[in-house]
C-alpha cells in the first residue's frame, strides 16, 4: 500500500513529516499543495483534509492531519524512538515540541504575519513580525534545554519529536534573519541534526519547485 505525503516545500508541519518519514526510510510519493496560489482551500484538499492545510499523510488505508499527532501515530506503530520510554520523558518531549509547535509556530504562521503586516498601516512588517516573536519563543525553548535532560538532541542522544519540531523553526529563524547568537543549546542540538541524511534530504531547498 503506497504512502502519500500531500506537502508544501515550505510548510513547517510538513517539514517535519518529511524529516520523519526520511528517518523512518518510508518510501513515499510527495504531491504538492501549492500555499501561494490557495490549493490548499481547494476541494480536493478540502475532502482530504477539512482544515484546508497541509501535510496530509496516507498511509496504512488511512488519511491522516496534523503534523504532531502523526509523528506520534509513526511512533507507535514503527517504534520509531520520537518518545521515549518513561511518562516523564514523553512529557518533556511533548512539551518542547508543544512549545515550538503550538506556540511559536501558529504566532509566526505565514498567514498570521501577512495579515499583520496589511493591516498595520506600514507600522509592521513580515519581517519585524517574525523577528519579535521568533526569538521570543526560541528564548522560552532555550530555557527549556538547560534541566539538564539534553545530549546530542534535545533529549538525551537520540533524535526525537522535539528534534523534528526544532528543525523548521531554526529553518524559519535563519530564513527571517533572526539572530541566534542567544540560543546556543538550540544551535549546536540543530547542528548535530544537519549531520544526518534524513534532516539535509528534507530541507525546503532540496522541495522547492522548478517554476
Amino acid at each position: 500500500m503506497s504512502v502519500v505525503l500531500y506537502d508544501y516545500w515550505r510548510s513547517s508541519a510538513a517539514y517535519r513529516l518529511r524529516i520523519a518519514l526520511g528517518l523512518l526510510e518510508i518510501p513515499h510519493e510527495v504531491v504538492p499543495v501549492n500555499l501561494l496560489t490557495g490549493e490548499h482551500r481547494g476541494p480536493e484538499n478540502l475532502a482530504r483534509n477539512p482544515q484546508g492545510l497541509v501535510p496530509t499523510l496516507e498511509i496504512d488505508g488511512r488519511t491522516m492531519t496534523q503534523s504532531l499527532s502523526i509523528l506520534e501515530y509513526l511512533d507507535e506503530t514503527r517504534r520509531a524512538g520520537f518518545l521515549p520510554e518513561d511518562p516523564a520523558g514523553r512529557q518533556r518531549v511533548r512539551a518542547l515540541s508543544y512549545a515550538i509547535a503550538m506556540e511559536i509556530h501558529p504566532v509566526c504562521n505565514l498567514s498570521v504575519a501577512k495579515y499583520a503586516a496589511e493591516h498595520s498601516g506600514g507600522g509592521v512588517t513580515m519581517q519585524g513580525w517574525m523577528q519579535q516573536f521568533i526569538p521570543r519563543g526560541l528564548a522560552g525553548v532555550e530555557r527549556m534545554l538547560g534541566d539538564g535532560m539534553a545530549g546530542t538532541f534535545c533529549h538525551g542522544d537520540g533524535i526525537g519529536m522535539a528534534d523534528i519540531c526544532l528543525v523548521p523553526q531554526i529553518y524559519n529563524a535563519r530564513r527571517w534573519e533572526v539572530d541566534l547568537t542567544p540560543f546556543p543549546r538550540s544551535c549546536e542540538i540543530m547542528a548535530n541534526l544537519e549531520d544526518l541524511a534524513a534532516v539535509r534530504a528534507a530541507h525546503p531547498d532540496n522541495h522547492k519547485p522548478d517554476d
